[in-house]
């Protein structure tokens, strides 16, 4: 077994033998107002449980089921309102790239950089991430296997960045439909000592099952943050919104906001119990 590595955001460090921390906010990054609003209610609910978080949007949606769905802010218009957020309050902020010329330019802005699914072997852009400096975390993708992740982190590690996330969002069985194997996430721990990440909402998702869009059975979020909490894990990773079923990406398997302080008072027990804190 690898030895269990940390790894610093912010001012708060994640492990899997450590607290988990949270990785949330809305699917797409929709205006300056929402935003702010996003990240202020998830803070005010994470800091009166004690849970460290890190606000999570999307300057594009590079990868939409349809050509006609909403992408986003794009990256100038994204930039300020990341910058914002990070100054009044305090937190961390995570976004995806999907071009290697995204990483240099969001350097400053954020301070974790995340690697679609879909482009988790996409060598350049890796590589281009890991010179950043920053935090990155990387999604498996849903065709690879937990061992195959390995390979992904010594390409970012090989560019002198250590400072690797791993995060497991499902796997696609059959058609629209992806699965989670809670195996994956000690194969993960075990074979590259990297914090792991589960991502509860992309877990649920149904990909194009909608015909133009993707579809969602948000009703079990909770039950797969319970499993993947219970399992042992880093971070929990839950994208949220207060009007999920208005929202212009991945709406039918967010957690509305309004929920979101019941369900990690939950998992915060879940945790403690797992790791015996």
């Amino acid at each position: 077994m690898t030895e269990t590595q940390h790894v610093q955001i912010g001012d708060f460090t994640v492990g899997n033998d450590l607290p988990f921390a949270l990785i949330a906010g809305p699917c797409q990054m929709e205006s300056m107002i929402h935003a702010m609003d996003m990240a202020g209610r998830l803070h005010e609910i994470t800091r009166k449980l004690g849970i460290p978080l890190v606000y999570k949007t999307s300057f594009d949606k590079a990868n939409r089921t349809s050509h006609t769905a909403e992408r986003g802010l794009g990256l100038e218009g994204a930039i300020p309102v990341f910058e914002r957020i990070r100054s009044e309050f305090g937190i961390p902020v995570l976004t995806d790239v999907h071009l290697p010329e995204h990483c240099a330019a969001l350097g400053d802005a954020v301070d974790v950089l995340q690697i679609p699914a879909f482009l988790c072997r996409q060598t350049d852009l890796l590589l281009a991430a890991a010179k950043t400096g920053k935090v990155i975390n990387v999604k498996k993708g849903q065709f690879l296997a937990p061992w195959d992740m390995k390979n992904v982190a010594n390409k970012l590690i090989s560019a002198g960045n250590n400072r690797v996330l791993l995060t497991e969002r499902g796997a696609s069985f059959g058609y629209n439909t992806l699965v989670s194997d809670m195996r994956s996430l000690p194969i993960m721990a075990e074979q590259t000592g990297l914090p792991i990440v589960f991502d509860a909402t992309h877990s649920v998702q149904q990909p194009g099952g909608q015909g133009t869009t993707s579809g969602g059975q948000r009703e079990f979020v909770p039950v797969l943050a319970r499993a993947a909490v219970s399992v042992g894990v880093a971070m929990v990773f839950m994208e949220t919104h207060q009007d999920p079923d208005n929202a212009p990406s991945d709406g039918p398997n967010m957690v509305p906001v309004d929920e979101m302080e019941a369900l990690l008072g939950v998992l915060k027990q879940f945790d403690t119990l797992a790791k015996n804190l």
